[in-house]
């Protein structure tokens, strides 16, 4: 099945709900914030500015496509297949599951959304993923992930809208990249990503990097074609593929990640060449109180630090 499929029953070990149940009480809560007080808001969001209709300043550098490394494309296939198809035999062993916001049906032709990033996150295991902050438009050929397994930490645009699917370009999340790509947001670092339908295109995506260095966004990846994910909504979340570490009684991310913060800041919609914050009327949140256990880590916490244009996931 997809990895998001609304009608897909959540695992009784984890007491999760349908994910259409879910997003059914999301959106009678829309409006529910956290308890606490809100995070300061990071800094303005460069893709407020010029629109990534006009012609863009280059494509971003050092990012590759599968196809040049027959070890590294192996690895790739064996994930791209994994993903969409929950790794079959081993799919019990994981558990898949995730929070954020979904933006709905006809709302947008459009994401913005600055992602924070933990170079110093390592995965250990084989199996398990970490996809966050992760972002997809709706019917959006493109989305962009940033992904941290075993194989490293890296940036990926996830083709949606080609017959195999999986990482179409793949950056590494190294020194370059942070030199490059990113800013201090709340004292971490932080990247600026864009998803726009390419005007009277079709179903035309293109996915931009700001680039702090130029002041200029770079096109990361483009493609046009039919969505394949069979879901009419978009989504800015924080996503796991973990397994229960048997030295720890917890999922082996949930120790790798003590000190990693996921944040997703300052999420725009665009519609009718308008950008708007995400607001909890067009982009519910997928739950209003999920349990760090239903994650394979009790002490994770769920921030809706903005309503709904701002989360965090830590310790």
């Amino acid at each position: 099945m997809n990895r998001h499929t609304p009608t897909r029953a959540r695992s009784a070990r984890s007491a999760r709900t349908a994910l259409a149940a879910a997003l059914l009480v999301a959106a009678t809560l829309g409006g529910v914030h956290s308890a606490g007080t809100a995070a300061a808001r990071p800094a303005e969001h460069p893709g407020a500015a010029p629109s990534p209709d006009a012609p863009h300043h280059g494509a971003v550098a050092g990012a590759r496509t599968p196809g040049r490394d027959a070890g590294r494309d192996r690895a790739v296939a064996a994930l791209r297949d994994g993903r969409t198809a929950h790794r079959h035999a081993r799919a019990a062993a994981l558990t898949h599951n995730w929070w954020g916001i979904f933006p709905q049906p006809g709302t947008h032709d459009g994401i913005t959304a600055t992602h924070s990033v933990d170079t110093a996150y390592r995965v250990s295991n084989a199996d398990n993923f970490t996809y966050a902050p992760t972002t997809k438009a709706q019917n959006s050929c493109i989305e962009v992930v940033t992904a941290y397994w075993n194989s490293g930490n890296e940036l990926w645009a996830w083709d949606w809208c080609s017959r195999d699917g999986g990482p179409a370009k793949i950056l590494p999340l190294d020194a370059d990249f942070r030199a490059k790509y990113t800013t201090a947001v709340d004292g971490r670092p932080a990247f600026s990503i864009q998803l726009v339908k390419d005007a009277g295109s079709g179903n035309r995506w293109s996915s931009y990097l700001y680039n702090h260095r130029t002041a200029q966004w770079e096109l990361l990846y483009r493609q046009s074609g039919t969505d394949q994910s069979d879901l009419d909504y978009g989504w800015d979340i924080f996503e796991i593929y973990a397994s229960v570490n048997p030295a720890t009684g917890v999922g082996y991310y949930c120790t790798e990640a003590r000190n990693t913060v996921f944040d997703s800041s300052t999420i725009q919609l665009r519609k009718n060449g308008v950008w708007k914050p995400a607001r909890p009327a067009d982009s519910p949140w997928t739950e209003a109180n999920p349990s760090g256990r239903d994650f394979l880590c009790p002490p994770l916490k769920f921030l809706q630090a903005g309503a709904n244009d701002h989360w965090t996931v830590r310790q």
